[in-house]
């Protein structure tokens, strides 16, 4: 009773004064309140925890990338050793220039995607779930291919011999020499980009400036994928086979009735 009845202080205190002295019915209820606000502030935070986590539990296919992860490093590491392993080359490469200045999409593509992957996660579930079958169903069978189809590239340029230097090229410097040259067709950085598009495109939680955010979106996706050409982080043909890939995963991904995302469950 003293925890539920905060709000009747008043009658709280009457009824208290019956058992105890005039002087502690004073002093006691203003501890017992304060213990109560503290309980009720309590259960008002896990009432609201377990309303977040129910209303945002389809973020949790965040947790799809501890898979991923280690997967696609080890592939990284154990590609190189393999002797079976396909150059990936097309004479168009040989016509694209290399340019520095496209490290800014390609580098933008991080923001790209975890800004599309919160804001998706935040406002529709459904728009959500579909955008994450289309990136994880992409980037699975991507490990499939890299697994059974062993494949790099050779297009990157010697930075020594190249008769410039500026911060571009720094990062470009930085990013490969962490950025393995293996496993690369076909590219998930062209992949996700496309589905990411996609996913803003389709969602009709965008309605303020609708035209120019989707209009916007589809400048930096074409941006980042040419960018993956023109700091020869990809041939030609890895770019082919993303968009290759794009068209049976945006079936797979958008042509379905999701109707258990409908009923909430």
């Amino acid at each position: 009773a003293i925890f539920v009845f905060t709000d009747e202080y008043g009658i709280f205190q009457r009824r208290f004064s019956w058992h105890f002295p005039e002087k502690a019915a004073r002093r006691c209820p203003k501890h017992c309140i304060k213990l109560s606000e503290g309980y009720t502030n309590s259960i008002k935070m896990t009432k609201s925890f377990k309303y977040y986590l129910e209303k945002y539990k389809h973020g949790l296919l965040v947790l799809y990338f501890l898979l991923y992860m280690p997967y696609f490093t080890f592939l990284n590491t154990y590609t190189p050793s393999r002797d079976n392993v396909a150059v990936m080359y097309s004479k168009l490469d040989d016509y694209i220039p290399f340019l520095e200045i496209f490290a800014i999409p390609y580098f933008l593509w991080f923001a790209y995607i975890a800004v599309g992957y919160i804001f998706l996660m935040l406002t529709s579930r459904e728009e959500f779930v579909r955008m994450c079958i289309f990136l994880y169903t992409g980037m699975t069978v991507c490990l499939i291919i890299y697994t059974v189809f062993p494949n790099c590239q050779q297009l990157r340029v010697d930075y020594d011999t190249l008769g410039r230097s500026n911060i571009f090229i720094d990062l470009i410097r930085s990013l490969q020499s962490v950025d393995s040259s293996y496993d690369v067709f076909p590219s998930i950085h062209c992949l996700n980009s496309i589905g990411m598009h996609i996913a803003i495109a389709k969602s009709k939680q965008i309605t303020k400036c609708r035209r120019l955010i989707v209009f916007s979106s589809l400048i930096l996706s074409v941006l980042i994928i040419m960018s993956t050409v023109f700091l020869k982080q990809h041939s030609i043909l890895d770019v082919f086979g993303a968009f290759a890939l794009a068209i049976p995963l945006y079936f797979l991904a958008y042509k379905p009735k999701l109707n258990f995302l409908k009923k909430g469950q």
